[in-house]
């Protein structure tokens, strides 16, 4: 999933929520509909008993008459008085009337309590027609709002283009930020801010502010829902950003990244494209990327190898050591600086393990070929200088007690030692140590034919 496809479905579910809370909000305004008010508390001072009289009753229940008479739903209702107490009675078309009627009682001064033995009808005519009634008295308010609800789904939709034009400058976002994809980043969030100010804008037009908060707040808890849903793709695209501006590698790098060694092809918005060291594509996600130890070759081309050579015990150690380096340092591709060395690794009970160090330049010399034959060379000088490779060496005792205890005889052959094995040559090599460029050629013909968006920016400076 990528930001284009979020920033709309962010946007569709803010508008969903606006048009049903803005057509509620109208449709209440043009109608005229009374707002349910709150019933008041009753008062805690006491009554005194001494003013609840037939006269008060007859007033109580006057002014409550007056009152249901102006209120459709409410003519029908009985009222009885007597002693401050108020009953209500007779049949009503919803909850909402019954509950209405009870409040208004409990407010009219001199009421004790009230007694609500009201009704609801479920006759289907006087249920209904209260219904059809309310809904084309919201179809009318409606038309007669259109004009206003045009004007200002037009202006909303003006501030709102003019955004998109805002953010369509490619080239200003281009020139402001450091790289392409932060440009992207930024010119989606002035698309998402003007949306949001032309709703504003709308919303004040029609008297309708109050709804802001509803809307915001379904938006916000949409926002949360597809925040965890995309949460990876967030931490991919955070990663992004970080890399694009950090750039820790270049095109063509040889870099090894959590593991996966090969050339860098290109960094795109969701991950690293490498190409390894046998022709394949690997691709990275940038989440990962940014959080693993990265070992870049090519920042530094000189590079250290080393290998391990054993010389049998009784030889001379130092002397091999002094041959062998000798020998390394004679061949071509090895650097006089950093200059090579050789240590004795360890002592064993039949050999000496010697290990050997040296250099080599990885833009003239094939780091594996150039160790290779490196050891090579240590190995033929050594044994040409008479010391012995190790061998491993077994010891069998055969205890045969059948063995006659009688000497052996003087006159008993004596077996011959055995003959030593004659020197090899050292092979010859079919190549020198020149480097591979297989995959670097295959890297540069990938990056110059392939369109694509890439993060990597030799303008600004590596990390």
């Amino acid at each position: 999933m990528t930001i284009r496809a979020i920033f709309p479905a962010i946007v569709a579910a803010l508008l969903l929520c606006l048009s049903t809370a803005l057509h509620a909000q109208s449709a209440a305004d043009l109608t005229g509909a009374p707002a349910a008010e709150p019933a008041e508390a009753l008062p805690d001072d006491p009554i005194d008993p001494g003013t609840l009289t037939e006269e008060t009753d007859r007033a109580i229940a006057s002014g409550l008459a007056n009152v249901f008479t102006q209120i459709e739903g409410l003519r029908d209702v009985g009222i009885a008085v007597q002693s401050g107490v108020v009953t209500l009675s007779g049949t009503v078309t919803n909850q909402a009337d019954r509950e209405r009627a009870e409040a208004i009682a409990a407010r009219i001064e001199g009421v004790v309590t009230v007694e609500n033995a009201i009704d609801r009808s479920y006759e289907v005519e006087t249920n209904v027609s209260p219904a059809v009634k309310t809904l084309l008295d919201n179809m009318r308010g409606l038309v007669r709002g259109l004009p206003l609800f045009g004007v200002a789904l037009v202006i909303g939709v003006l501030i709102a283009g003019l955004g998109y034009l805002l953010a369509g400058r490619r080239r200003l976002w281009l020139w402001a930020t450091p790289n392409p994809f932060l440009a992207e980043l930024l010119a989606g969030a002035i698309r998402v801010a003007a949306i949001l100010a032309g709703l504003v804008v709308a919303l004040q037009i029609v008297d309708a502010t109050a709804m802001l908060g509803l809307v915001l707040g379904s938006a916000g808890i949409i926002g949360i829902a597809l925040g965890f849903a995309v949460r990876d793709t967030v931490d991919n695209y955070v990663s992004s950003l970080m890399l694009s501006l950090r750039q820790p590698f270049r095109a063509n790098d040889h870099v090894v990244i959590d593991g996966c060694e090969g050339r860098v092809i290109r960094l795109t918005s969701r991950a690293t494209v490498l190409m390894t060291l046998d022709g394949n594509h690997l691709r990275i996600p940038n989440a990962k990327v940014f959080k693993a130890i990265i070992l870049n070759y090519t920042r530094n081309p000189q590079r250290r190898f080393e290998f391990e050579l054993g010389v049998d015990s009784a030889d001379d150690p130092l002397g091999a050591m002094e041959v062998g380096l000798q020998a390394i340092r004679a061949l071509p591709f090895v650097l006089d600086e950093p200059r090579s060395q050789a240590v004795i690794q360890t002592v064993g009970e039949s050999s000496i393990i010697l290990r050997f160090f040296a250099w080599v330049d990885q833009g003239s010399t094939d780091f594996l070929k150039g160790r290779s034959l490196a050891i090579q060379a240590a190995k033929h000088a050594v044994e040409e200088a008479g010391d012995e490779l190790p061998e491993p060496i077994y010891r069998i005792r055969v205890d045969d007690r059948r063995k006659s205890s009688e000497p052996a005889p003087a006159d008993a052959p004596v077996p011959a030692p055995a003959a030593a094995k004659p020197r090899k040559a050292p092979p010859m090599v079919a190549d020198g140590a020149e480097p591979d460029r297989a995959v670097e050629k295959l890297v540069s013909e990938e990056r110059g034919s392939a369109a694509g968006s890439d993060l990597l920016d030799t303008q600004r400076p590596i990390e």
